[in-house]
């Protein structure tokens, strides 16, 4: 049965970012002051050119960088107040970043061994991790044995099994092969769906965003701001079909266009 978008729309906020902005020492302004507000069950793209401030956003919102001014709230509680007992956030990195010496499932298990979850309550859920993203059988694998794309969703099993309610993906895919890429941005659907996430998506590809977003913002660099929000107003589940319709290409031609102008606005910014 396909979902139309509207059937999805939340009622609560997960992210708020208000008026929020970053200036590096040495005088380096990351991000103009930026609000944007992502509600519980969206799946939300932040598109740019490089440099527009995207990877620091997304570290402001996890609590990896402190913001120069303003505030991130997630569940309306400020990102370093969160306690175990409340909603829980992980993220993904660009690489898989896997301990080389260690198995699959070790790899996995690791933030249940760093927040001293019992053996036994940590390997059940490192199973269930790894049968969502369908490498169950690879449990005992080193990940020199597995192919990137592969690493990958080892990388997207280990966030997972804190079992959170925010997914943060800072451009996961970007490294892999177009096949690779559309299997993993699938499959991601699906475990969003699935599991009533709320995702925060760094991408550089216009098309990945189209395909998995309900919106998608756009920003532009030096300094970085948002300069646009483009609701994706179409059903789930959305299938490789959705990619080669007149609808799709609208939405693409859109966001390239504005792609475009932001990055004409950072070449007149660097003159």
């Amino acid at each position: 049965m396909r979902e139309p978008l509207a059937a999805l729309a939340p009622a609560a906020a997960a992210v708020e970012v208000l008026s929020a902005h970053k200036t590096y020492p040495g005088g380096t302004v990351a991000l103009q002051p930026v609000d944007l507000t992502v509600q519980e069950g969206e799946f939300v793209t932040l598109l740019g050119p490089s440099g527009c401030g995207k990877s620091t956003l997304l570290k402001m919102m996890a609590g990896l960088l402190e913001p120069s001014d303003g505030r991130l709230l997630l569940w309306r509680k400020p990102v370093d107040r969160l306690h175990e007992a409340d909603k829980r956030m992980a993220f993904v990195y660009q690489a898989p970043t896997l301990m080389p010496w260690a198995d699959v499932a070790t790899n996995v298990r690791l933030p249940l061994d760093l927040a001293g979850v019992p053996r036994a309550e940590a390997e059940a859920r490192v199973l269930d991790a790894l049968a969502l993203v369908g490498l169950k059988k690879f449990a005992r694998a080193l990940p020199r044995a597995l192919s990137g794309g592969m690493q990958m969703r080892v990388s997207i099993a280990r966030s997972l099994v804190v079992q959170p309610h925010l997914l943060l993906m800072d451009e996961p895919f970007g490294a892999l092969d177009e096949i690779t890429r559309h299997k993993l941005d699938a499959d991601l659907l699906a475990l969003w769906r699935e599991k009533k996430l709320t995702v925060i998506f760094v991408t550089h590809s216009i098309h990945e965003a189209v395909f998995l977003s309900t919106r998608v913002i756009m920003m532009a660099a030096r300094p970085g701001r948002i300069v646009e929000e483009v609701v994706i107003d179409e059903p789930y589940p959305r299938t490789p079909d959705f990619m080669v319709t007149p609808r799709f290409s609208g939405y693409a031609r859109h966001l390239q266009d504005s792609l475009l102008r932001a990055s004409r606005e950072n070449e007149e910014d660097m003159e």
